[in-house]
């Protein structure tokens, strides 16, 4: 199994996602687009996970230059219609929406930190959430959400954020929520990205709190739906 990462800052790597798969002795590579990267053109790969960032799907290559929305959802694009697994996680998840054709949308609060998802009645049926309780304890780090298709189904959602988890087949998934969160991958991510102002908002917690989160059930719970999704892929055990 080859896992391929597109990572868009230093600060939001695959923390779990890595984890995960040293742990099954997967192959695994990345794009590192802030090192000045570029995306590949071969897709030999099985799985594809684009990580979050601080841009979205409507920043220019004026404001971030190692960033370019369009070639990204294409490259996605490309990677859906070669039958690959893609999981979008945040900034990944609304550009994963995009190269369907859903336009992202802003989530109606900002979330960082850990807070409380429930499943929908599409989530409780699917059998790659089976594991999921009808409400986790997860990630966030966003303001922004991932558009939907007729078709896409909401997994999850939450008080801030109506569209958490979304599935938009049977082996492309957006995750606006962060599983892949560990001790060790979130120091770097509140240097960088935290501003003392977020607090005034409903859903951000202190930097103090996000740090001293116990993430090793949520990291479980990422690792058992890949470990589904990568038998779906396998023997294309299609819905």
């Amino acid at each position: 199994m080859h896992i391929h990462y597109v990572i868009h800052e230093s600060y939001e790597g695959p923390g779990a996602f890595v984890d995960w798969a040293g742990e099954r002795e997967f192959h695994q590579t990345a794009t590192h687009l802030y090192r000045g990267d570029k995306l590949p053109e071969n897709t030999g790969f099985d799985l594809l996970v684009v990580l979050g960032g601080p841009q979205s799907p409507l920043t220019t290559v004026a404001e971030c230059a190692y960033f370019n929305a369009e070639e990204e959802s294409r490259f996605i694009g490309r990677c859906i219609a070669a039958g690959k697994a893609v999981v979008g996680v945040c900034l990944g998840a609304q550009l994963t929406g995009q190269a369907l054709g859903a336009d992202f949308a802003h989530s109606p609060e900002k979330e960082i930190g850990y807070y409380p998802i429930t499943l929908t009645s599409d989530g409780q049926k699917h059998p790659l959430f089976g594991h999921f309780r009808l409400t986790e304890i997860v990630g966030h780090w966003h303001s922004d959400m991932p558009g939907l298709l007729p078709d896409s189904k909401v997994i999850a959602s939450s008080e801030g954020c109506p569209g958490q988890i979304v599935a938009y087949s049977d082996i492309v998934y957006g995750f606006q929520c962060h599983l892949e969160f560990t001790p060790e991958s979130i120091p770097d991510l509140i240097d960088s990205a935290f501003d003392d102002r977020l607090l005034a908002e409903k859903w951000v917690q202190t930097p103090e709190e996000i740090r001293s989160f116990d993430t090793v059930a949520m990291n479980r719970l990422l690792y058992q739906f890949l470990d589904g999704l990568v038998r779906r892929y396998q023997k294309n055990d299609l819905l």
